[in-house]
């Protein structure tokens, strides 16, 4: 079979998604346009061809689609194909795919959880090489500051932010602007 990709709709926009015999190598979340995820994902996998999604496949298409509406989804059964992944980022991928929905963990917590305390600049690492958007969750992982923390490649136009609301989890880092005002009109009020 080889590498195959395949672009999917799903209720934020098209997706993408590639594979290899062993399981999923990437997902692509959406872009403004569709011709701009199809660039995103034939510049991190050249080699993939347009093809009919596998079994494996599909699973992680269905989980997708039903996270982007705001569903509960075990993405447990998804095989990823790790060949290419460091040992220590499968570690803390497998880390963050422990983490609930709704939950959010920062990076020193992650850290500590894997017995690596000051291995920040690996953990920022390891978040932006994440491929496997979604099915590895990154955007459980509290923004790291200090500009350590880079968006993923893969994550499109749809912010962490958006992610965790559609998990119904409030990110404990940064206030919107709707979140400051309110906070003052309410701080007037008292």
């Amino acid at each position: 079979m080889g590498r195959g990709y395949t672009i999917f709709d799903t209720a934020l926009g098209r997706c993408g998604i590639t594979w290899s015999d062993a399981g999923i190598t990437g997902v692509q979340l959406p872009e403004a346009r569709e011709i701009e995820t199809r660039r995103r994902l034939f510049r991190q996998f050249p080699e993939a061809r347009e093809q009919r999604p596998c079994s494996n496949t599909e699973l992680a298409i269905e989980g997708i689609s039903a996270m982007l509406r705001g569903r509960d989804v075990d993405f447990s059964d998804v095989v990823l194909d790790l060949s290419g992944v460091l040992p220590f980022n499968q570690r803390v991928y497998e880390r963050i795919r422990a983490i609930p929905r709704g939950e959010t963990r920062s990076a020193d917590e992650l850290a500590i959880e894997l017995h690596v305390a000051g291995a920040l600049n690996s953990i920022a690492q390891a978040l932006t090489r994440n491929t496997f958007v979604l099915i590895v969750p990154c955007h459980r992982v509290r923004d790291l500051g200090n500009g350590h923390d880079k968006p993923s490649p893969n994550s499109g136009v749809i912010s962490k932010r958006r992610l965790l609301s559609l998990e119904g989890a409030r990110p404990l880092a940064g206030l919107t602007l709707f979140d400051a005002l309110l906070a003052v009109d309410r701080a007037r009020a008292s």
